[in-house]
């Protein structure tokens, strides 16, 4: 009787991309910062952990979290090759949700600038073994490198248009009260400004760290333009001498309206005399056009420093 040959389960798959974006910024999303493809991707891929070496260089270890068929499955893999001037990178499969139906998967991603124009085009080869011929060919795993690919590509166009429109407001306050006790208001017990300003800080509590220190997190309850607000906000500087504090928002009602949101208030003394000058100062990229500058919160800080110098002056 005639030996049947078994069907071979040594397979490849490959598929090309045409992108807008370079191919050293595509290719560097993977090699340089593959924990940033999440930022782009964030429906197909949920992180990627270094767990071994340095981002793309050969032999690290990296570690995947991503949805494939509607199911959330993780992978393993060890860099293989990176040839920067071919913009090419390859991962083998190592562990994870591949490895039940495959003996060995590679993925090798090559990006090639197009040739008299703009754009690139990524070409993604699969190459791997099933363990049985039941194991259907990663035909949907090929669409999945596509939709990724599309979304880096939106990623990586949006944030070169968005060159970060930064910009900041400031104003000064004159207290009586000394520069070393308006700081330590902020600085060393801010879960006192709300007894100095209870109408504007209901109150502030210590979510992380200690009061301040750098790194530091506070979560702020206040009244501004007459509706109630949350700000989760990290110590981003603390400079004693200067009697300077910087806090960034990380959440809460600013995080609606601006991409960032940086604070920093700084307490010098009066020249000849007593008091102090309180200097505002707010660094924000607004999420579009249509916000408004944050005039209103620099009148609400005015309103804070003079309560706060009531308050300080009252205690002696």
């Amino acid at each position: 009787m005639a030996k049947t040959e078994a069907p071979s389960l040594v397979g490849k798959l490959e598929t090309e991309v045409e992108i807008k974006a370079s191919a050293g910024q595509f290719h560097h999303m993977f090699a340089g910062k593959p924990h940033h493809v999440s930022k782009a991707s964030p429906g197909n891929i949920q992180s990627c952990d270094l767990h071994e070496g340095d981002w793309g260089t050969v032999g690290s270890i990296v570690f995947w979290n991503y949805v494939h068929d509607g199911e959330a499955k993780v992978a393993k893999e060890r860099i293989e090759a990176v040839e920067p001037e071919k913009n090419l990178i390859t991962f083998r499969v190592i562990e994870g949700d591949l490895m039940k139906e495959y003996k060995s998967f590679l993925i090798t991603i090559q990006v090639t600038p197009k040739h008299g124009g703009p754009g690139s085009i990524v070409h993604w080869h699969l190459e791997y073994e099933k363990i049985s011929d039941e194991v259907a060919h990663p035909e949907t795993l090929l669409q999945f490198c596509v939709e990724v690919s599309q979304e880096i590509d939106e990623h990586l166009l949006s944030e070169e248009e968005e060159v970060k429109i930064t910009e900041t407001l400031e104003t000064e306050v004159e207290i009586k009260a000394s520069a070393e006790k308006f700081h330590h208001m902020f600085a060393g017990k801010p879960h006192h400004v709300s007894k100095a300003t209870p109408g504007n800080i209901q109150s502030c509590d210590l979510h992380e760290g200690d009061w301040g220190t750098v790194g530091s997190i506070v979560f702020w309850n206040y009244v501004h333009d007459g509706e109630a607000k949350v700000a989760k906000e990290r110590i981003e500087a603390v400079d004693p001498e200067k009697n300077l504090i910087t806090f960034r928002v990380i959440e809460g009602d600013l995080m609606k309206e601006y991409k960032s949101f940086v604070i920093t208030i700084q307490v010098t003394p009066k020249h000849g005399g007593s008091g102090s000058v309180v200097h505002w100062h707010f660094e924000y990229e607004k999420i579009n056009e249509e916000v408004a500058h944050p005039e209103t919160l620099l009148q609400f800080a005015v309103e804070v420093s003079k309560e706060i110098d009531e308050h300080l002056l009252a205690e002696g």
